[in-house]
């Protein structure tokens, strides 16, 4: 109350002492501020930089532009974390074979040999090398013919093309019912 009291004696004491002034009459003074210049989103210009440097970097897993070439199969009823788990490297493969350089038929035999071998010997997770038929005239015979014969076989799970490190398109992991995993 006493603040308001005091407010309203300094008015009244403000507006007797202008009693009587006349404003100044100015016509060189400015009307406004000029207008501000656009805000400028450096963030954005900052974002757009860096996705067009990030393009221009190299891929540091050279499968994420492999297109079409892969090789991909589970067998039905099983969980697809498991074709995941065995396409980022999960399961460690316990054995190799090399096809290369061998006929589609002496290839085919060499790998229902080595799937057999593998199941004998327990081992959950091998990998073959097809080669990626660059050398084939039209196809990569050696990689169609071990994609029909592992999708066919009752001891695969799973199979999937290699990360880069382990051979790329060029090789494929295969996840056998051995590997500990309960049947669906």
């Amino acid at each position: 109350m006493k603040s308001e009291k005091k407010h309203t004696e300094n008015a009244d004491v403000f507006r007797a002492a202008m009693t009587g002034v006349q404003p100044l009459k100015c016509d060189n003074r400015l009307a406004r501020r000029p207008p501000r210049p656009a805000p400028v989103p450096t963030q954005f210009h900052r974002d757009e930089a860096a996705v067009l440097q990030e393009l221009l970097q190299p891929v540091d897993d050279p499968a994420e532009i492999e297109t079409g070439e892969e090789l991909l199969y589970l067998r039905p009823g099983y969980p697809p974390r498991l074709l995941r788990q065995l396409r980022r490297g999960v399961f460690s493969s316990s054995d190799c074979i090399d096809l290369h350089t061998m006929t589609e038929k002496i290839a085919r035999d060499v790998l229902l040999q080595f799937i057999a071998q593998a199941n004998r010997r327990g081992l959950g997770c091998v990998r073959v090398i097809h080669g990626k038929g660059l050398r084939s005239q039209g196809r990569p015979v050696l990689k169609l013919m071990a994609q029909k014969v592992l999708r066919k076989h009752p001891s695969v799970i799973a199979f999937a093309s290699c990360r880069p490190v382990n051979g790329g398109t060029g090789a494929v992991d295969i996840l056998l019912k051995n590997s500990g995993l309960p049947a669906p």
